[in-house]
């Protein structure tokens, strides 16, 4: 990267501090794997997060920390490198949006959207990898021999997202194919009217369709971060919990986010390349 830019890192944002942190821990990490700074942001909601709880240092939000930044560095190149499984809505309307917005605002300066981590014309080893280490572990941590599998996702208004949750549930399906007995896909949750029944099955109704409404079951969480969906105590832990107190005989875990799997800096590094070499190519 130019010595006049900076990777601007960003999530969704969440209220819960574990998040913050986890964001925080990958940026370093990218940090050294590229060779320049990244700075940890996310869209929304961060900032409501005491300081003291983030020892000391307040969350930032992208728009306002590119907008000082860019006013610092009026002729840098700021790579905004989104932590995003598939294209949302953040990533093909909002941010597309501020980005116009503070181009009027710094017209010398530059700004590139990199793609989300899925893209349509790459393989998706490494996060399939991941995820089936996390089922793994779960399964483990609890002593299960060849339990089923729910990988669950956040719900989405965009169809495009959901194809990244079934194709992942796809290649999971035959990489833990003989360690697990079924493999199947959910969302925490969608928006109501049949536009979006795409979504479906929502956990709450897979966890009581056969097979994964009885026995060992692994809710797999296709989540980057801990938060008030997928931390301890959560929405998709209630859910579990909601199901199983009516079903005696289903049993579930969760998985750990994956944020701090070492995989997801390799690929994060390969999405900021592409983003400088198009960017490169257009200058």
């Amino acid at each position: 990267m130019p010595s006049d830019s900076l990777c601007f890192l960003f999530d969704n944002g969440s209220f819960r501090p574990d998040a913050t942190r986890a964001l925080r821990g990958l940026a370093s990490r990218l940090e050294t794997a590229l060779g320049s700074p990244v700075r940890a942001v996310s869209l929304l909601h961060s900032t409501r997060i005491p300081a003291v709880e983030l020892d000391g240092v307040p969350a930032q939000l992208l728009e306002p920390a590119l907008d000082a930044w860019l006013e610092e560095n009026p002729k840098g190149t700021a790579l905004l490198l989104p932590l995003f499984f598939g294209p949302s809505g953040a990533l093909v309307d909002y941010v597309p949006e501020r980005m116009v917005s503070l181009a009027k605002k710094h017209p010398e300066g530059r700004m590139i959207l990199a793609d989300a981590m899925v893209r349509s014309d790459e393989p998706v080893d490494e996060l399939v990898a991941i995820l089936a280490d996390r089922a793994r572990a779960a399964a483990a941590a609890q002593g299960w021999d060849r339990p089923k599998v729910v990988l669950c996702d956040h719900g989405t208004p965009l169809p495009s997202v959901t194809a990244v949750r079934d194709r992942l549930g796809a290649e999971l399906s035959a990489a833990l194919a003989g360690e697990f007995a079924a493999v199947g896909v959910a969302s925490m949750e969608r928006r109501e009217g049949d536009a979006f029944a795409f979504n479906e099955p929502l956990l709450a109704r897979r966890l009581t369709e056969t097979p994964f409404d009885s026995g060992n079951v692994v809710v797999l969480l296709q989540f980057l971060s801990p938060g008030r969906h997928a931390g301890p105590g959560g929405d998709i832990a209630e859910i579990c919990a909601q199901v199983e107190a009516t079903k005696p005989e289903l049993h579930t875990t969760m998985s750990e986010p994956i944020a701090d799997d070492a995989r997801l800096v390799g690929l994060l590094v390969r999405r900021a390349r592409q983003a400088w070499a198009r960017a490169a190519q257009t200058a």
